[in-house]
């Protein structure tokens, strides 16, 4: 407890500076990162991360210093170049983007490695320290590069706002910005760019190898619970802070824990929270959906098929034995007495010993569904012109899925038909 203390009153100066640069590192890279994510270019931040190391070297070797602005100079410029390449080479060849990437990533990587072995043999005593840009190192922060994270994470943040509308145009509709007139090839640049500003202002917290996980992991993870961009930039930017205040806090409490690896993990953790377990896209929620459907199309194929047995002699509420259904459809039997018996608790059907009967609303769902099954069978027929027999198997499926209201167009198109392709009732 007293550690909590000492570290959430932020009274050590480097307390404040590790914390409040994870912090904006973390946000404003998830921010960016949520574009570069629905523009199905996540390996780009990758590539970028290991392409500014070259950069970084070289601003340290021309210019002698490890000024943090002078050396994300140098990083943004190869950063900014191996995107340049990527495209290039995916423009005037066959190779495809994830093979220019792999060949840029390692090609830039390289010179990097090989720029940083000089150095460090070069006996320049200013170069101690530059290895954290290849590891990261967010507990050496200091106020000169809080300030220079901030200057670049603001003018992150003020470029997604000012071209806010124009972004998510050409994420979601690039074909639809080029028509209207949107400089298409403009907006590519300007994300491009804030894509490496977003990875060059973070490699001095997480390093070159770990900065892709924090540019596309909020983004991932905040996709999971939200359809709405706003609100997914939102959740991203908190769930980056999240992950950087975090990591700070385990690093203080855990000397010997490294920071950025801590945010990695934090936000990874996260992501795998919100994979699992967020509403309508986690993999719960799609496991429980697929469940109610298969349940759905278990009950309405028995109500169907009590409906049908009630059609051949126009009697809908004989009771029927179990092995006479099962003999019209194939259902495993311990399925079919689990689905009856929950038709039975809904009041769709009753049990009179041995046997099952409809009830009348259990008629009124069974007499739909057949409806269905009929109508889309004929507008298969009519509108596809496909053969009478080899429709029964798509509208098996598509029964279960047709709204009121795309039953109400099918009976207009169709003109409220009276029999179906095989001369059998639409009821």
């Amino acid at each position: 407890m007293q550690e909590f203390l000492e570290f959430f009153s932020f009274a050590d100066a480097n307390i404040r500076y590790v914390t409040l640069g994870s912090v904006l590192l973390a946000s404003s890279s998830a921010v960016v990162g949520c574009f570069t994510l629905l523009r199905k270019r996540a390996l780009v931040g990758d590539a970028v991360a290991h392409a500014v190391l070259p950069g970084v070297c070289l601003a340290f070797i021309l210019s002698g210093t490890k000024n943090p602005f002078i050396l994300l100079i140098g990083a943004f410029v190869t950063g900014w170049l191996s995107l340049v390449t990527i495209d290039f080479i995916t423009s005037r060849s066959r190779i495809k983007e994830d093979t220019a990437i792999g060949l840029v990533l390692s090609v830039f990587f390289g010179i990097g490695i090989l720029l940083l072995t000089s150095i460090q043999h070069s006996g320049n005593a200013a170069q101690s320290g530059l290895d954290k840009f290849l590891f990261g190192k967010a507990a050496s922060l200091i106020g000169e590069d809080l300030i220079t994270f901030s200057v670049v994470a603001v003018l992150l943040l003020l470029v997604v706002i000012l071209f806010y509308k124009e972004l998510t145009l050409l994420c979601f509709d690039e074909a639809y910005a080029r028509t209207i007139g949107y400089p298409v090839r403009a907006l590519e640049l300007l994300l491009t760019t804030l894509t490496v500003f977003a990875v060059v202002v973070g490699i001095q917290a997480v390093g070159v190898v770990l900065m892709a996980a924090m540019l596309i992991t909020p983004a991932a993870a905040a996709r999971f619970w939200t359809e709405n961009l706003k609100v997914m930039l939102l959740l991203a930017a908190l769930i980056g802070a999240f992950s950087g205040i975090a990591g700070a806090y385990v690093s203080y409490t855990a000397p010997a824990m490294p920071t950025g690896p801590w945010i990695v993990l934090i936000v990874s953790m996260i992501a795998i929270f919100s994979f699992a377990l967020a509403p309508g896209r986690g993999w719960v929620a799609r496991l429980l959906r697929q469940r109610r459907n298969r349940t759905q199309i278990l009950e309405e194929n028995l109500l169907k098929l009590l409906y049908q047995l009630g059609e051949l002699k126009q009697d809908f509420y004989t009771s029927r034995s179990l092995s006479e259904l099962l003999e019209r459809r194939s259902i495993p039997k311990g399925e079919a007495i689990s689905g009856l018996q929950k038709l039975k608790r809904q009041g769709y059907v009753k049990r009179d010993h041995q046997s099952w009967t409809l009830t009348t609303e259990g008629k009124k769902r069974g007499r739909r569904v057949v409806r269905l099954h009929r109508l889309w069978e004929l507008y298969l027929t009519q509108y596809l012109h496909l053969a009478a027999d080899h429709v029964h198997e798509d509208a098996e499926t598509i029964e279960h899925i047709i709204t009121p209201e795309l039953e109400k167009r099918l009976l207009e198109e169709l003109n409220y038909p009276d029999l179906d392709p095989h001369s059998a009732r639409i009821p």
